[in-house]
């Protein structure tokens, strides 16, 4: 589970590039109440979605030639060009070099070696989201990916992340923790891409915490959402779904047992 006590590897944001940012703002709003705030004038229209006054994700309007809408996941580094360098020496690929965000932090987008793009922030000012692991916020991540063994070795190599297989229903999962945290750390995990019935590349999911997934679904899908996965019960993991917003952007929504 995530939590806002960040370590090294370990998830600390995450934000949603897409077509229509009023759009989102009105999707997200209406879905787990979240407001937005814009991060000023020279943010070249970046903000952030806030639950009660708290920040959990970041959003902005992106172009076609920066890809379809699509969810970010950030993961926390001491040193954005040491990681963009260890990705590299990985067989990655670093999309975006290591940036100044006004102060508030460093930030680098990299490609695994499957291509599937993800973040890096090396915390200044801002240290991540302000809470996690609650209704309406970030709680889990997952990566679907062709080769489970090469994804956790690259992730290894760049992040120090750790793997464990533990017993699921028809077989088993494999985790993913920050180097040393063991069980308790557990933020993700990887998945086969040939569990997902509709997509054909790789990509990270972010799940969101709910109240009520069979009632979220129905909300999504009366503001506009695809349903990719319909509210599904695992024993000892909770009930989970799988969505695509009104503008393309992929993620799924869980009522975790545990909470």
């Amino acid at each position: 589970m995530l939590t806002t006590r960040f370590v090294n590897g370990a998830p600390n944001w995450l934000d949603v590039g897409t077509s229509d940012i009023d759009g989102a703002i009105s999707f997200y709003g209406g879905l787990f109440g979240w407001t937005f705030q814009s991060a000023g004038p020279d943010a070249g229209g970046y903000g952030f979605f806030q639950l009660d006054g708290r920040t959990v994700a970041g959003g902005v309007q992106t172009t076609p030639e920066q890809g379809p809408p699509s969810w970010t996941v950030y993961f926390q580094s001491a040193d954005a060009e040491a990681t963009a360098k260890a990705a590299e020496q990985a067989h990655g690929s670093v999309l975006m070099r290591p940036m100044d965000v006004m102060g508030e932090g460093r930030m680098a987008i990299i490609a695994d070696k499957a291509s599937v793009p993800f973040g890096i922030w090396q915390p200044g000012r801002t240290k991540g989201i302000d809470v996690a692991s609650e209704t309406g916020t970030l709680t889990w991540v997952e990566l679907y990916t062709p080769d489970i063994a090469a994804a956790a070795w690259f992730y290894h190599e760049t992040l120090g992340l750790e793997t464990a297989a533990v017993p699921f229903p028809g077989g088993t999962y494999t985790t993913l923790n920050p180097a040393g945290g063991g069980e308790d750390s557990m933020f993700g995990g990887i998945v086969p891409l040939a569990d997902d019935p509709v997509e054909n590349s790789p990509y990270w999911l972010p799940y969101f915490e709910v109240a009520d997934a069979e009632a979220t679904v129905t909300k999504a899908r009366n503001l506009g959402a695809e349903i990719r996965m319909p509210a599904t019960s695992i024993e000892g993991v909770g009930s989970i779904a799988k969505l695509t917003d009104p503008h393309g952007a992929r993620f799924a929504v869980i009522k975790s047992a545990s909470l």
